[in-house]
């Protein structure tokens, strides 16, 4: 490692290596420090009894040829290395509920996504229709989506509510419920969660939605090849603990290690409550610095990871979105000991070896921190591992065997096809991805005061800027899209904006 570099990226989740990557292919001297034994944040996969699962991503949209993440994946130089399994056309997305016997779909291109749901709802055609229309309004709104430098969003659309927003396209409650069926994809809230986090998160798997197969970690392994290709150095094991600043800028990092590096530029990929205390509370406004700390972090998750005993268990080429009732999809969260869970997503892998038989699959559902608060003292992770005790071990066994009797009645007969069980808490996704309390998606944003949630990459320190989940959206596009923003401030969005298109001509 170098004394000096033009940037120091803090963090080697999706926002930080997308950053590295485009400032290293302008010329700048990169380095990216992770903290970790994995790069990749969200990206991470692990192996259980041979069989990969993914941390955080379970399907990706906007893909096909000439779709915003193909161009943006394109311009980075990984996009023909994926190897990629398209989902099932006519429902990449399965909405069911325990009082239903129907499996609602979410079909691919919007003509389709209207069809399909036209099956079960022959007097909505135009209710299914405005709500098609009132999406891609939306995302028309949003230049970068659109990779367009130009045009804004206002107040007005960042202000309009999502659950609000469906209910006025139809009277019909079963395909309210239906249209925001997938809203575990951004942990809606009813009263709070804007409309346009809804329309961004679905419109591109409505676009095309695709698995990676043998698991997302590809992705991050294409983006280091790049970076090594345009001269950027990456460090694991690189935990920093301090941002040091003279006049009004950073000027170096320290590591865990003892070791520090400087720098002209800083990004930081980490957790923004974190990155602000790092860097000292003295540098910024006492308003804004006050604003971040007091966010509220989007709910965490307990995942049960489950190995199939080979051939037992059939591959599914879609997710589901199962609620015990239709009632509940935007009050999945809100639950007791004895009401949880209410709901799961449930995903598998696509596996390269075989099509017909899955190897493993993956249910998640919602878990608030308060839940693991006994253990929140203890940190577990591959580079420090810790026992969080025989406590823990009994919490985790027995909130398993509850959510494995709700997966088994809507799979009847999954529990005789599991070889292993395998699970993580919010714990899990606080000591490994670096989220507060181990959120899912970074900061719940709110349509009643959309400009408090809103954090600009770039700080009031002349040369440090922010990138990743927590600023603009969360997803690979979101996060993709945020890193463009954060080194448009660097570079120049215009002229970062033209490159990216120039690149899929």
């Amino acid at each position: 490692m170098k004394e000096h570099y033009d940037v120091v990226i803090v963090g080697s989740g999706l926002g930080g290596l997308v950053s590295s990557i485009i400032l290293a292919k302008e010329g700048y001297s990169v380095c990216v420090l992770e903290k970790n034994n994995q790069y990749g944040g969200n990206l991470q996969t692990f192996v259980r009894d041979k069989t990969i699962f993914d941390t955080g991503i379970h399907y990706i949209g906007g893909l096909g040829e000439g779709q915003n993440l193909f161009k943006y994946f394109n311009y980075l130089g990984i996009m023909e290395h994926l190897n990629l399994k398209k989902m099932d056309d006519n429902g990449f997305d399965i909405i069911s509920f325990e009082d239903d016997q129907n499996e609602y779909p979410h079909a691919q291109g919007y003509a389709n996504f209207t069809s399909q749901l036209e099956h079960f709802f022959p007097e909505e055609k135009t209710g299914i229709e405005e709500y098609c229309k009132r999406i891609k309004t939306i995302c028309e709104s949003f230049p970068l989506y659109n990779l367009e430098w130009e045009g804004k969003y206002d107040n007005e659309i960042l202000g309009l509510n999502a659950k609000q927003t469906i209910d006025e396209c139809t009277q019909n409650e079963k395909l309210k419920a239906v249209l925001a069926g997938s809203n575990f994809l951004y942990a809606g809230i009813a009263d709070k969660t804007p409309f346009y986090v809804h329309a961004l998160s679905v419109n591109s798997y409505i676009q095309s939605s695709w698995r990676c197969i043998n698991g997302g970690s590809q992705i991050t392994k294409q983006l280091l090849k790049q970076l090594k290709k345009y001269g950027g150095e990456f460090y694991k094991y690189k935990e920093v603990t301090h941002f040091n600043v003279e006049n009004k800028k950073v000027t170096s990092v320290n590591m865990k290690d003892g070791t520090n590096v400087s720098g002209s530029y800083f990004i930081s990929n980490i957790e923004p409550k974190t990155t602000l205390k790092m860097t000292g509370e003295e540098h910024f406004r006492k308003s804004f610095y006050s604003r971040v700390q007091s966010l509220e972090g989007v709910i965490s998750a307990f995942s049960l990871y489950i190995v199939f005993k080979p051939k037992t268990f059939k591959y599914i080429n879609h997710n589901h979105y199962h609620f015990k009732k239709s009632s509940e999809v935007w009050t999945a969260h809100n639950y007791d000991d004895d009401s949880w869970p209410k709901g799961f997503m449930a995903s598998m892998n696509a596996s390269k070896k075989q099509e017909e038989w899955a190897e493993g699959m993956t249910f998640i559902t919602y878990m608030k921190y308060d839940d693991v608060i006994p253990w929140a003292t203890t940190f577990n992770t591959t580079v420090e591992e810790n026992d969080r005790g025989e406590s823990y071990e009994e919490f985790k066994a027995k909130k398993a065997a509850k959510f494995l009797e709700e997966i088994e009645l809507k799979f009847p007969g999954i529990k005789n096809c599991i070889q292993s069980v395998h699970t993580s808490t919010p714990l899990s996704y606080r000591d490994y991805i670096g989220g507060h309390n181990g959120n899912m998606y970074g900061y719940v944003k709110d349509s009643n005061n959309p400009m408090k949630t809103l954090i600009p990459s770039k700080t009031k320190l002349d040369n440090l800027y922010l990138t990743g989940q927590s600023i603009n959206m969360h997803g690979v596009l979101g996060v993709t899209i945020g890193a463009v923003v954060t080194c448009s401030e660097i570079v120049g969005k215009e002229y970062l904006v033209n490159k990216i298109n120039q690149a899929s001509e």
